[in-house]
């Protein structure tokens, strides 16, 4: 697929998002359904603001495949992964939109997202065979710790993405900088659906930026956030273990850098303060840049972050060993969390 065909469906899938995402918004307004309302605890928002950006990509993405596969004769010739990964999402897609509605116990939330997993691993057939050559030793095997080790990943992911969802642009926006980062740098963007995922998260992204206006708002919600974690790590694992892209797993942990660093972080951060790890609560990266910046300030400076951590990486895995980029993103990691420390430590002498 040419750069001018990806730009053409890119703008195709935009538009069908900006009409999915008005008219589901309208309605969830009218019937008053999958409404998030404010509080004074830990959300930023000032008006009620429909929680339907998750099922709009969705619709959107099934409108923009049906249309790329119309218009290029392709009926019937969906490859088995994006096929799986589309029926994977209905279940996934529902039951948390159930837990937007009423809310759901965390082990059932975990369940649905390792089942599904183990879901994928069978009907594709696509898992973590190896990670790669870490440490310059040789190509590292997983063996039998295959599954259990690509189920650990795919959970990881959905619920670091879950979990940084906390203003408007960031769990979007850093999924759609992971997917655009694996799709050019392994090449799968120009011989996949994957640009349609990118048009519709764009089309939820200018409603979740209020580019309408405030009234025209629109959020994730844990059925949108769990769906595009969901799509970043089978479309990471997928490409780091097909023999067509040339991608070394270390490579795409850069990609994922900041949602995957502050969910590991506040996990062990509530385990020493013995606090539940899925309680709410203002302890992420973007809370903290907040006392300092503004929510559209903070936005910028992690998605700039992730875009410059991910430029790297592509720099490193086409100059130097892949064990090159094992040792420096492990300085990357300690630098995080030095600095984490650090900037916490500033702002309670500021209080």
């Amino acid at each position: 697929m040419e750069l001018t065909i990806i730009i053409d469906y890119l703008l195709i899938s935009i538009t069908v998002s900006v009409a999915v995402n008005f008219l589901l918004s309208n309605i969830a307004k009218e019937k008053k359904i999958l409404i998030d309302l404010p509080d004074r605890s830990r959300k930023f928002h000032k008006r009620p603001t429909p929680l339907v950006g998750g099922l709009s990509i969705f619709i959107a993405l099934i409108i923009s495949s049906k249309l790329y596969l119309d218009l290029n004769s392709l009926n019937g010739y969906m490859p088995n992964f994006s096929y799986q990964l589309i029926i994977a999402s209905i279940p996934l897609l529902l039951v948390f939109l159930i837990d937007d509605i009423m809310g759901l116990r965390p082990w059932f939330r975990l369940l649905i997202q390792i089942l599904l997993t183990i879901y994928m691993i069978f009907s594709t057939g696509i898992y973590l065979e190896n990670v790669g050559d870490l440490f310059g030793l040789g190509i590292i095997n997983l063996g039998i710790f295959s599954i259990p080790v690509t189920i650990f990943c795919v959970v990881g992911v959905m619920n670091a993405f879950n979990m940084i969802d906390g203003i408007n642009g960031l769990c979007a926006g850093c999924a759609m900088l992971a997917l655009m980062f694996i799709g050019f740098h392994s090449g799968f963007i120009y011989d996949s659906m994957l640009i349609l995922i990118i048009g519709s998260m764009m089309g939820f992204l200018i409603f979740n930026m209020r580019f309408f206006g405030l009234r025209r708002g629109v959020f994730l919600g844990d059925s949108g956030s769990n769906l595009i974690g969901f799509w970043v790590a089978w479309i990471a694992i997928y490409c780091s273990q097909n023999v067509l892209y040339d991608v070394n797993p270390i490579t795409l942990m850069w990609f994922v850098a900041i949602p995957l660093l502050d969910c590991v972080g506040l996990i062990f951060s509530r385990i020493k303060r013995r606090i539940p790890i899925s309680s709410p609560g203002r302890d992420h990266i973007h809370h903290k840049l907040m006392k300092k910046f503004s929510a559209e300030g903070s936005l910028v400076i992690i998605l700039a972050i992730s875009t410059f951590t991910s430029l790297i990486a592509i720099y490193l895995s086409n100059t130097y060993p892949s064990w090159v980029s094992t040792i420096l993103v492990l300085i990357y990691i300690s630098m995080y969390y030095l600095f984490n420390i650090y900037y916490s430590k500033i702002l309670g002498k500021d209080k």
